[in-house]
Parts: C-alpha cells; sequence; structure tokens
C-alpha cells in the first residue's frame, strides 16, 4: 500500500473512532450528557487523536529512516570492482535506485519476470520505459537493483502492517478508558498541547540540520581545500581535473553589488510609496493602490529574471552601456539589480506602511497643535519616530536581496569578477551555489564542496541582517506598546 492510501485509512480509523468513541461516552452515561467529566465531543477526540497521531508520525519515520537502511545494506554489497572508473557509490546507488524504479514501472505494465533477462535486453527494457542508463552499469548492479527493490516490497509491506496495527492499538486504548468519570478533555488539551509543542519544534530542528549539514560539509571542504586561499583570494577558477583556485571574494563582491544597487532603487521608492499612502492616500486610494503593489510580491522569480532579461538588459545596453562606451553585454549588474529593487519594493513599502501606521496619533496632533504642517510633520516628527523601523524592514529587504538566485542568473550573467563598471556581466554566491551542485560532478571533489562553505558563509551573513532587523523592529516596538 502506497503512504498516501495508507495515511488515507489511518485518518478513516481516526474519523470512526471519533463517530463511535462519543456514542461510547454516551451510552456509558445512559444518555445523560451531564453525568459525564467532559462533554461527549472530547471522547470521540481522544480516540481519533490516539488512533491517528502515533501511527501517522510511526509513519512519517518509517518513510524517512527506510531508504537510509536499504541504501546502506545494499550499498555494502557493491564492492569497489563493480563501481565503474571515475564513477563513485553515490553515483552507482543513483544507478541502483533508477533501475529498482524501473523494474516496478515494468511490472506494474505486466511485463514478464525480468530476473532472467541479460544485460543488454534489461537494458533496452529499461530504456522503453523511460530509464536510460550507461553502457558501463555492470551486471552487479542489476543485481543490487534486484535486491534493492525487494527489501524496498518487504518494508513497504511491514509498513502497512505496523501503522495499521499501531492505529488499531491506539483506537482500542482510548477506547477502553471511556468511562463517565475519564478526565476527556484533559487528555486532549494535553495531547494538543504536545502536539502544537512538536510543531513548534519543527522550526527550530529544520534549522539545526541546516546548520550541522553546512558546518559537516565545510569543515570536510576545508580538510581538501585551505581555508586561508577560501577567504582571501581574490580569484575564482574551479577546475575539476585539478588546480582550482576558490577564492570567495569576487563571488561576495558581485553579491553586495548587486544588492546594494537593487536597494537604491527599492528603498526610496518603497519609503516615498509608503509615506504616501499612510499620510497622504485616501481610503479608496489606499485601498486601491496597496494591493496594486503588493501584487509585485507575489510575482514569480523567475518571471523577474525574463524580465531582466529580454526587455531591461537589452534597453540598459543599446540605451546607456553601449553609447557611453561601458560595455556591450545585456547581462550586468545594473540589469539585475534595477529588477531585482523592483522586486523588492512591495517588501519596503508594505513593512515602512505598517511601521509608519503604528506611530501614534497623538504625535501627529501634537506636531499640528504647535502650528506644523502636514509636510512638516512627515519630516520631524512621523519619519524620526518610524526611523528603527523602516531601517528594520531595509534589512530585511538587504536579506532577501542577498539570497536572490533566479533574477541574477538571467540578468547579471555568471562571471566571477571584481569589477566596478555596473555594465559588466558578474554574479553571485547563490549562483555558484546552483552551478557548483548541478551537473555529473564527483561529490567528494573540493569543487562541489565548496558549494556548502558558501552556503554557510552566505547564512551566516544574512542570519547576521536578520537578527539585527528584529532587534531593531523590536525596539521599536517596544517603545509604543
Amino acid at each position: 500500500m502506497t503512504p498516501g492510501l495508507l495515511a488515507l485509512l489511518v485518518l478513516a480509523i481516526a474519523a470512526a473512532g471519533f463517530v463511535i468513541g462519543r456514542k461510547r461516552a454516551l451510552s456509558a452515561a445512559s444518555g445523560d450528557s451531564r453525568s459525564l467529566h467532559s462533554l461527549p465531543g472530547y471522547y470521540g477526540q481522544s480516540v481519533a487523536l490516539f488512533a491517528a497521531v502515533p501511527a501517522l508520525v510511526f509513519l512519517a519515520g518509517w518513510l524517512v529512516l527506510q531508504p537510509l537502511l536499504i541504501d546502506m545494506r545494499v550499498g555494502a554489497t557493491i564492492t569497489p570492482a563493480d563501481i565503474p572508473q571515475g564513477s563513485s557509490q553515490s553515483l552507482v546507488m543513483s544507478d541502483v535506485r533508477r533501475i529498482a524504479d524501473g523494474l516496478d514501472v515494468l511490472a506494474a505494465r505486466g511485463a514478464p519476470d525480468t530476473a532472467s533477462l541479460d544485460p543488454a535486453t534489461l537494458r533496452s527494457r529499461l530504456a522503453e520505459a523511460g530509464i536510460a542508463l550507461g553502457n558501463d552499469v555492470k551486471p552487479a548492479i542489476f543485481d543490487a537493483a534486484t535486491d534493492y527493490r525487494a527489501r524496498a516490497a518487504k518494508g513497504r509491506l511491514a509498513m502497512t502492517v505496523a501503522v495499521i496495527a499501531l492505529s488499531a492499538a491506539g483506537f482500542a486504548y482510548a477506547f477502553s478508558r471511556i468511562t463517565p468519570a475519564f478526565r476527556a478533555r484533559n487528555v486532549v488539551e494535553r495531547f494538543i498541547k504536545a502536539l502544537l509543542i512538536g510543531a513548534s519544534s519543527v522550526a527550530i530542528l529544520t534549522t539545526l540540520g541546516i546548520v550541522l549539514s553546512l558546518v559537516f560539509e565545510t569543515t570536510h571542504f576545508f580538510r581538501l581545500y585551505p581555508a586561508r586561499e577560501f577567504f582571501l583570494s581574490l580569484t575564482w577558477n574551479p577546475q575539476f581535473r585539478g588546480g582550482s583556485d576558490l577564492g570567495i571574494w569576487p563571488l561576495l563582491w558581485g553579491t553586495l553589488y548587486v544588492s546594494f544597487i537593487a536597494l537604491l532603487v527599492a528603498v526610496p521608492v518603497g519609503i516615498f510609496a509608503a509615506i504616501y499612502l499612510a499620510e497622504y492616500a485616501g481610503r479608496k486610494t489606499r485601498a486601491t493602490a496597496k494591493p496594486l503593489l503588493e501584487i509585485l510580491a507575489g510575482i514569480p522569480t523567475i518571471v523577474y529574471g525574463l524580465f531582466a532579461l529580454i526587455t531591461v538588459g537589452p534597453m540598459l545596453r543599446d540605451y546607456l552601456a553601449q553609447p557611453l562606451g561601458l560595455g556591450s553585454s545585456s547581462s550586468s549588474v545594473m540589469t539585475a539589480g534595477l529588477v531585482m529593487g523592483i522586486m523588492l519594493i512591495p517588501f519596503v513599502s508594505s513593512l515602512s506602511d505598517d511601521i509608519i501606521n503604528a506611530v501614534p496619533q497623538a504625535m501627529r496632533d501634537g506636531s499640528y497643535g504647535l502650528g506644523a504642517t502636514q509636510s512638516e510633520t512627515v519630516r520631524q516628527v512621523i519619519l524620526p519616530a518610524a526611523l528603527p523601523g523602516i531601517v528594520g524592514a531595509v534589512l530585511l529587504a538587504a536579506s532577501r536581496a542577498i539570497g536572490e538566485t533566479m533574477i541574477v542568473v538571467m540578468g547579471a550573467g555568471a562571471a566571477a569578477k571584481m569589477d566596478l563598471n555596473p555594465f559588466e556581466a558578474m554574479t553571485t554566491v547563490t549562483v555558484k551555489i546552483v552551478s557548483q551542485l548541478t551537473g555529473d560532478t564527483e561529490f567528494a571533489s573540493p569543487e562541489t564542496l565548496v558549494a556548502f562553505a558558501l552556503g554557510l558563509t552566505l547564512f551566516v551573513f544574512t542570519l547576521g541582517l536578520n537578527i539585527l532587523a528584529l532587534y531593531i523592529v523590536r525596539k521599536y516596538r517596544e517603545q509604543y506598546e
């Protein structure tokens, strides 16, 4: 049974448990709910929770652990002689998983027993099923794939039995506890509180997992490549066959340069728009203009990238760069910065608008009472009072700009260099993280592991900006709340 159908079955058992548990409680009280400790619905909820939550948690854990265990068992059967020259254990296991998936596809199509087929025939059958393999896949790999498929089938069967048994056991346990004196409401509230704590812990555990994975792989990278060269070199020149120079500064320069231009566009426009919407616009104008402005935040970044590639880049090249003799490429820092700045306008304007509206009306009234005009009140009272929050909004927009990828890929190019000319093509840290992790490259090589060092550096940088922004925003809020 597939995990989706199994989850639906567990939810069906839980729904039945709610109905049956509620009826059981009313039956135990002879139909008089006043003699029950809790409302009848709480008894049904207790049965539903015990029938669903442990089983679904167990299912999720099984789905995570089973592939890891099967990979370990099957990978142990692959000898170094079975690994083609220039390949690796991880790439071979990828072939094993693809072949196993192909065998499942062939079986679903009613193909005859594939165990009796020779490797060439089996390869052609898999190609017909859309599973492309190289010619250097050895028979031992096909045997490993067969073993992988058999273990996965056994695992799915065991998972189905275990999950259904656990759901039924939870159902029976909760059902057996139903009596008029049973404190069902207390049990349900404690159960839901535990669920809320677990849900809130997901973000913390996810962040911890991300940080640990980056730290471990970055440590592995610095064992292969000196940290001094990585942090001090001014050249980025990865050569997967040796002689690489992996200095981070050209990538940091491109990242900060693009982000700086983006903020030059987004910050003034966003703040001026926020001031107009908060202080000058009427209700009808504000109700129309603010949603239209915030639509920019909902446009996919790939669309912005296409806009930069097709419209903004050629326009800047034809009307500015070439006439001024500053470049002839449509991919440039200016192109990516302008388009990214347009994308960031709603981030700055929306946050700044909320912050300006949070300034107490008494401060405005006091300024007007002293004879100040509206523009003087905005300049001398409202903006100084809202400045900490606006700075926090700008820093949050800056961290968003630093982590952007698609606009830079399509608008700024992929040249890793340090140049002051904004009409030259450059690249950023995020673009190189993608390029270093894609392709058929050896994962254990410094040229691939450097992506984790870049990611950790970017993570520390953006985390610092976010912490600073949140500190400023909280300090501002405490002042008026």
